[in-house]
């Protein structure tokens, strides 16, 4: 199919990130043709008006458990550990495979008319995860959660469903589905257990998704177990050796950081979720400037409540304006880089995604700016960090299949899913 989005603002990302006024897009099967000057000559199968909009990539939700959304509102204000042993893992003890795809259909859904296009998921039964981004055509990452148990039965048996999830996922779908391997955090999984982790992301080539340093007592257990920091402790292990993806890495030392720039790490900043688990906030300005690549995720919407990666835009930059006490700290078009061709970094898709440039996936959103918060438009950068609300956004494009235009789901019955989730996630409490 080919599609010409015309007359549109082009926020394009990557090597430019001005907006460029009044332009055109033109997109053929799932890549971007052409941009300019509007071609007259040119057939197209479809045409949208991009007036009052503006067209940027699609967003990359870099750390989530979508699936979590079925506990959402479920246990809220609980401090981090008592939230996690007491409430969400003994509901989660009783997941079953329907659970977790209608959670992440739920949640697909609620990316989609946020902006996002590409998300990295980790958490349980990821077929269903990849059933549901295969039937709905959003792009998404897939590592199932990995946290060792006491019987080696069952750790070899999480280490085989990672190994088979790989060879049975990775590149499906048409390309928008990778697998990843994820230990859950040093502090689920032995030293022993996570050497055999690695092992693993080597034989398969795959990239490793974890948890860490989120939280003051996990950083004090690492000292009093280990005598160095869970960055050190795993850099120590080898687990930078593999493409990593750190989620969270809120209490950090400037060791910390520098072996995290050293060995490449993306990581995950997560403000929303932080901030209400009172975790605390990460030095992305410092980590940023010390050349590390720092994404944005929203973690799952049972911690946040939400998928909604505008906010966390607006959370980066005014946050650590305050935790900075300087009005330049992370200005608004880093924000979106954040949430935009960081992201594709982080999940090593930045030859495809992350930007719009000829060449690239037609991974796009266009953004309503036709509404009363939007107005007056004296900087089209700042208000899309500090104005736009997810709701603004209009219609989704990704590998240039168009999954919401003018609001409405075109892969997803939303009434039959929302049906489906509240139906299931009842049942999952009250087992």
């Amino acid at each position: 199919m080919s599609i010409l989005i015309k007359n549109v603002t082009l926020l394009p990302m990557g090597a430019k990130k001005e907006p460029i006024e009044d332009t055109n897009i033109y997109i053929e099967g799932d890549k971007i043709q052409y941009i300019g000057e509007l071609k007259e000559d040119l057939k197209v199968d479809k045409v949208i008006d991009g007036k009052n909009k503006v067209a940027m990539p699609g967003l990359v939700n870099a750390h989530t458990h979508i699936s979590m959304s079925l506990l959402r509102n479920y246990a809220d204000d609980v401090p981090l550990y008592e939230w996690l042993t007491q409430k969400i893992w003994p509901v989660e003890a009783n997941l079953t495979e329907e659970d977790v795809y209608w959670g992440a259909m739920l949640s697909i859904a609620e990316m989609i008319q946020s902006g996002i296009t590409c998300f990295s998921d980790m958490y349980f039964f990821m077929e269903e995860v990849g059933k549901a981004a295969e039937e709905t055509g959003i792009r998404g990452v897939l590592s199932r959660g990995t946290i060792e148990e006491e019987s080696e039965a069952l750790n070899k048996e999480k280490l085989d469903y990672t190994k088979n999830l790989y060879k049975n996922w990775n590149g499906k779908a048409d390309g928008r589905i990778k697998v990843m391997v994820a230990p859950h955090a040093p502090y689920t999984c032995s030293p022993a257990y996570l050497e055999k982790i690695i092992d693993l992301a080597k034989e398969l080539g795959a990239g490793i998704h974890i948890h860490l340093s989120e939280t003051k007592k996990e950083v004090e257990d690492s000292f009093e177990q280990y005598k160095k920091s869970p960055i050190k402790h795993v850099y120590d292990l080898g687990l930078f050796e593999i493409p990593t993806l750190a989620a969270h890495c809120v209490h950090v030392s400037d060791e910390d950081i520098e072996i995290l720039s050293a060995n490449g790490v993306s990581v995950v900043n997560n403000p929303g979720s932080n901030l209400k688990l009172a975790s605390g906030f990460a030095p992305v300005e410092k980590m940023i400037n010390r050349g590390v690549n720092v994404a944005l995720g929203t973690d799952g919407s049972s911690s946040n409540n939400n998928l909604n990666m505008f906010e966390e835009m607006n959370l980066a930059a005014v946050i650590n304006k305050a935790v900075n006490e300087s009005a330049v700290s992370i200005p608004a078009i880093t924000a979106i880089e954040m949430a935009t061709s960081n992201g594709a970094k982080a999940l090593n898709w930045e030859d495809e995604i992350g930007s719009i440039e000829v060449g690239k996936k037609a991974d796009l959103i266009l953004v309503d700016m036709n509404k009363p918060h939007l107005y007056p438009r004296h900087n089209v950068v700042s208000a899309l960090a500090y104005s736009c609300q997810a709701s603004d956004v209009e219609t989704v494009i990704v590998d240039g299949k168009v999954l919401m235009e003018k609001y409405e789901l075109k892969t997803i019955d939303i009434e039959k899913v929302m049906y489906n989730a509240e139906k299931v996630a009842h049942s999952l409490v009250n087992r």
